[in-house]
């Protein structure tokens, strides 16, 4: 009996945990190719990083990774090539291994193309190009299938998984309203997306189910679209939201003057989704700020004068990316719909030390590394030393991540490769292992 009521209590705070759990982490799509062609990357206080992923694991707080898969990588229309478009299934299958095994939570981020699918492109893969409605949605739930069995047999079974990525406007080439530029067919649409969330529901029923869109401040667009999709019987769980302030802040420059103003429609647009949709929690999928070189392309909203950004000289940025991350953690923690973030690309230390670049075709400016040409690897982007008081997440932006977290005693439970189940807790603002036999372990694996 008394054996009884342990593994019940044991299993009802697991359960418990599991129901608490946030997600904090970011999309490390690119880390193999690092690896592969890069230097090294050093921490906070300068030391070589070994593995990058118990390093955002144990040092950071971070919790998931998210992954984006394509069909079949590279086939563009036009012959370039774009090194950032390399994750097949093979390479998705090898890191997803590495995810798991470390004990975090994985999300895969289906484009259903062979390139880049976001708000202006929607293409089908080379291979689907030309098919009926019918014949491309069994193509997805095919193709959607195949791949998590694959990954299920290898284990790194998904854990959350994007039926496709910035898809507002269509997948597959299948357009939809609300933009006045697109077509209107969203009988055709909705047959994709049920197909590729059935799939998902059959191949992995534990795994949460997002719809990525890229508007998260308008909320009528964000209403109608996603009304859609419940009214079309699509079978999802989790609203994702992209969140660029140059291209989604909601608000000219006359009217902010800190981070709390910038990040205000943000906030009113997730609180607003929360009453129209009670029963979808909602993650922020891709977040980034750039620590220099302002973007050039689309930009809506000039947010330098509170989240400064460099020239590429001084240093000003360091301190504009940091405290872009701070503002946009302390603004979005008190939303209790909200339970996932995801910054998009943290791994980024240039384009490569071999010639041609192998990794990115060219920089982007958003990534938590500086590309250093000395053989001691790239320095993480810091504001100060961590010292005399500073703690990292002081200092660094990464670090100060894991403040997303609920400030309950449990965050998650934790299942490691050994099949044995332990709980991190948060405990005087540091995040820690329980072990299930009482004992208090710190993320470098001391006992306290």
């Amino acid at each position: 009996m008394k054996k009884f009521f342990t593994l019940f209590f044991i299993a009802l705070t697991c359960a418990y945990a599991q129901a608490q759990t946030r997600y904090v982490g970011g999309d490390i799509s690119m880390l193999p190719q690092y690896e592969k062609y890069n230097r090294p990357y050093r921490n906070v206080y300068g030391t070589k990083i070994q593995d990058m992923i118990p390093f955002f694991i144990n040092d950071c707080g971070w919790n998931m990774f998210r992954v984006r898969i394509f069909v079949n990588p590279k086939q563009k229309a036009k012959g370039e090539t774009d090194y950032a478009v390399c994750q097949d299934l093979t390479y998705v299958t090898a890191l997803g291994k590495r995810i798991k095994a470390a004990g975090a939570y994985f999300m895969l981020d289906f484009h259903y193309s062979d390139e880049w699918v976001d708000a202006t492109h929607i293409q089908p893969p080379v291979a689907w190009k030309g098919l009926s409605e019918d014949i491309m949605a069994d193509s997805i739930g095919r193709y959607t299938r195949e791949v998590l069995q694959t990954l299920k047999d290898s284990g790194a079974t998904p854990d959350l998984v994007q039926v496709g990525n910035e898809i507002m406007y269509g997948l597959c080439g299948i357009k939809v309203a609300p933009y006045d530029h697109a077509g209107d067919n969203w009988t055709g649409y909705l047959k994709l997306l049920r197909a590729g969330c059935n799939a998902v529901r059959e191949e992995c029923p534990d795994a949460q189910i997002i719809i990525h869109t890229d508007r998260p401040t308008n909320r009528s667009y964000d209403f109608y679209y996603y009304n859609k999709l419940i009214q079309g019987g699509v079978d999802f769980d989790v609203i994702g939201l992209s969140y660029y302030p140059f291209w989604h802040a909601g608000m000219k420059p006359t009217a902010y003057s800190t981070g709390a103003d910038v990040m205000q429609p943000l906030v009113t647009a997730i609180n607003y989704l929360a009453s129209k949709f009670p029963s979808k929690r909602v993650q922020i999928v891709e977040f980034a700020y750039n620590y220099q070189y302002w973007p050039t392309s689309g930009v809506n909203y000039d947010t330098r004068y509170v989240w400064p950004c460099s020239d590429g000289e001084s240093t000003e940025g360091t301190e504009g990316q940091y405290n872009f991350v701070k503002d946009f953690v302390d603004n979005l923690k008190p939303l209790e719909n909200l339970d996932g973030i995801c910054y998009w690309f943290p791994e980024e230390a240039g384009n490569g030390d071999k010639q041609p670049p192998v990794v990115i075709s060219g920089w982007i400016n958003r990534g938590f590394w500086k590309p250093e040409a000395g053989t001691q690897g790239h320095a993480i982007i810091k504001t100060a030393s961590a010292s005399a008081g500073r703690t990292p997440e002081d200092v660094c932006a990464p670090y100060y991540m894991k403040n997303f977290y609920n400030e309950t005693s449990d965050i998650e439970t934790v299942n490691l490769p050994s099949g044995t189940q332990h709980r991190k807790i948060l405990k005087e603002g540091q995040l820690l292992i329980l072990r299930s036999d009482g004992v208090l372990f710190g993320p470098d694996g001391s006992r306290r």
